[in-house]
């Protein structure tokens, strides 16, 4: 069976065995097509364009809720991030802190997506800051957004200003115009449209002054590493062959197995060196990244839960509503 295949143009390593080939799913031949995530996402909730593809787990659980019964969601996790510890904020803006974000004007490519999903929930359940309390302003526009394919509307209290077209979240950070953002996308797609680099701008620095500390506090405290993609698979394919769910999800836990035995051989190279601690090393050796359900029903329990406190779903989703049947015991 010929099916098409749509995946990140900057996919995982943990995946690419499966787009150059080295692993197969059986019975299924896979055509790949390599996008940007933002486009890909919106030609798919859009317009369908792929039989399987990586998809935003947030516009995931909003198109599931609104009725949209195109896509059946695969526990194949594909990005991850601790999306909070990437927050840009103007040097000059007085904000030190992420309570200071309060009452500010703050940047996002797209409400509704997952990165922002999660930083909004830490920033209210970790620091007390509600959306409520900021000024929010998204760069894409209607036609463009993934909002528009899923019929969302700002949740009441909360305030989304439309960035004009002439303008883009770099252009209105280094005019001063934004104080601060909770997501930068600079990479050139058809949704996209800053190309400041602000990650290197002098005018620019990011809030946690050291983000990767933060991740690691995040972490402890919570157990919780932030799901951003997901799969999906046609509803009408799965239904006609069933089959191929399980040897979708079997294919990429070969993919993951394959670059988790190189990834600890890197790890076995550096011991020998003595340059890295026995406790880190020990750390190194736990793989974190599982597909499946059983080892992420905590995280995207907690992605749920911040969808509906968020109001970008009118009801808490469960995960059998979203995920394909003969995946729950996996």
């Amino acid at each position: 069976m010929k099916l098409q295949l749509s995946m990140a143009v900057a996919a995982n390593p943990r995946t690419w065995p499966i787009l150059d080939g080295r692993v197969h799913a059986d019975g299924i031949d896979l055509i790949p097509t390599v996008l940007h995530p933002s486009e890909m996402f919106w030609r798919q909730l859009k317009f369908a364009d792929f039989d399987i593809s990586e998809m935003s787990f947030s516009s995931l659980l909003m198109a599931v809720s609104g009725g949209d019964d195109r896509w059946i969601g695969l526990p194949i996790f594909t990005t991850r991030k601790f999306f909070h510890t990437e927050i840009l904020v103007r040097k000059d803006s007085g904000i030190e802190s992420p309570k200071d974000l309060k009452g500010r004007r703050v940047g996002v490519p797209e409400y509704q997506q997952t990165a922002a999903l999660w930083t909004r929930g830490i920033l209210q359940h970790e620091f007390g800051v509600a959306q409520q309390d900021m000024q929010h302003w998204m760069e894409r526009v209607p036609s463009h957004s993934h909002a528009s394919s899923v019929g969302f509307k700002a949740p009441a209290g909360v305030t989304i200003n439309q960035i004009p077209p002439e303008k883009n979240i770099g252009s209105m950070m280094l005019a001063g115009e934004m104080d601060a953002v909770i997501h930068y996308l600079r990479h050139k797609n058809l949704v996209d449209r800053s190309t400041a680099d602000l990650h290197n701008h002098p005018d620019v620095r990011s809030l946690f002054p050291d983000p990767a500390a933060e991740g690691v506090r995040y972490f402890r405290k919570t157990g919780i590493y932030p799901i951003n993609h997901g799969m999906v698979v046609r509803r009408e394919i799965a239904q006609k062959h069933p089959w191929v769910i399980l040897n979708l999800l079997k294919a990429f836990e070969q993919a993951n197995e394959l670059t988790n035995q190189q990834r600890l051989e890197h790890i076995d190279y550096h011991a020998t060196t003595g340059l890295i601690s026995a406790d880190a090393i020990s750390a190194l050796r736990e793989s974190v990244v599982r597909h499946g359900i059983k080892a992420n029903r905590k995280v995207l329990e907690t992605a749920a839960q911040y969808s509906f406190e968020q109001g970008l779903t009118p009801r808490l989703m469960r995960l059998d509503e979203v995920m394909a049947s003969s995946t729950m015991d996996q």
